[in-house]
């Protein structure tokens, strides 16, 4: 069991030096100080001026923690939707954010993306008061290019723009400032226990969200977006967070930082190169994501050709796993995290598995 590389896509292999980490924070008795006392504020400060450095956060943005990332599709909804928001659905993931507006009775609408090619013309109806975007779909492996997202905020400079970094940052570089909030969480690119949500959040939103509680709307209670910012004033939370990890991750960032992101994210790339190699060299397999500037670089998805059980438990085998397919497609497509977590060598010796499957058949 210890001896297993897990390349699923979140919950995934954890970062290497968590251990480490984990290690000294039941010796510092992290998990049992207190969330109003000096040592965490001193931990939630530090945690955020290297999430900001690691991540080019502009200066004026602020930086909430919640339980996940599905908590803040809601906490989105209440604090800066009043009628309808525009959503680009290019997979499950942006497809089910849809959904939770559509259950607050919202007049949503959307632009799906038959994943096999790209969304063409970006259409956003006047009314929208929101878009959102997932930059990086998991489900799929769609990633929207950056181009694209330039497009949609010169063409809607009056509108939020939420987007989804979930399995993307720090691994592809985004830039933040053409957005209006972005959220990810810990279990994927930043190679953590799942248990925590992140949210990035520009001052227009603040200023939306005040604005619609003055006329009664509700906004939330205790993840209101008043609560996160007059408690992150104060490098605290409303709630009792979770502690450990966010102990773990601004560890975890520093060692980013000491390794290099620009590093990460041309390992990033190499990496996605030799898993994309693979898949166009085999002939059982074939790539989900046809036009290579849509291919996720963090989640590289296969489809196998008369389904993928033979090659998920070969992999198995030899203590490599791997994701099946997400939903519909759980039989038949291979989903494959390339995340900071996986080393070179590991992504090295799981396409040379993969190969040998192939021949031996």
């Amino acid at each position: 069991m210890s001896n297993q590389l897990f390349f699923t896509p979140g919950p995934s292999q954890l970062y290497p030096t968590v251990t480490q980490h984990l290690n000294n924070a039941m010796r510092e008795n992290i998990g049992s100080i207190s969330h109003r006392g000096k040592e965490f504020q001193m931990i939630f400060q530090e945690m955020k001026e290297l999430l900001s450095d690691v991540l080019n956060i502009p200066p004026d943005y602020e930086i909430f923690i919640t339980s996940s990332a599905t908590e803040i599709w809601e906490k989105i909804i209440q604090n800066l939707i009043t009628k309808s928001s525009h959503h680009f659905v290019n997979g499950s993931f942006s497809e089910r954010f849809y959904n939770f507006t559509t259950a607050y009775q919202l007049k949503s609408t959307r632009q799906i993306s038959d994943f096999s090619q790209e969304f063409g013309e970006f259409k956003v109806p006047d009314e929208a008061e929101l878009i959102s975007i997932t930059q990086n779909e998991t489900s799929v492996g769609y990633s929207f290019n950056p181009e694209e997202i330039k497009y949609i905020r010169k063409n809607n400079s009056e509108k939020l723009i939420a987007l989804d970094l979930v399995s993307a940052v720090p691994s592809i570089p985004v830039d933040l400032s053409q957005i209006d909030t972005a959220y990810f969480s810990v279990q994927k690119c930043f190679g953590l226990p799942a248990g925590m949500g992140v949210w990035i959040v520009g001052p227009k939103c603040i200023e939306v969200s005040k604005a619609k509680a003055l006329k009664n709307g509700i906004v939330g209670s205790y993840h209101s977006l008043a609560e996160l910012k007059k408690n992150g004033d104060k490098n605290q939370t409303p709630e009792t967070p979770n502690v450990l990890n966010l102990y773990l991750l601004k560890n975890v960032l520093k060692d980013m930082q000491l390794k290099g992101i620009s590093s990460i994210q041309n390992e990033t790339k190499y990496k996605a190169a030799l898993l994309y190699q693979t898949f166009d060299h085999i002939t059982e397999l074939k790539t989900v994501i046809p036009h290579p500037v849509n291919r996720s670089k963090t989640v590289c998805v296969s489809e196998v050709l008369g389904g993928n059980t033979g090659l998920i438990e070969h992999l198995k085998s030899k203590q490599l796993i791997i994701g099946s397919g997400y939903g519909s497609f759980k039989d038949q497509h291979i989903r494959i995290a390339n995340f900071p977590a996986h080393s070179k060598e590991s992504i090295e010796m799981l396409v040379d598995e993969i190969g040998k499957y192939f021949e031996d058949k």
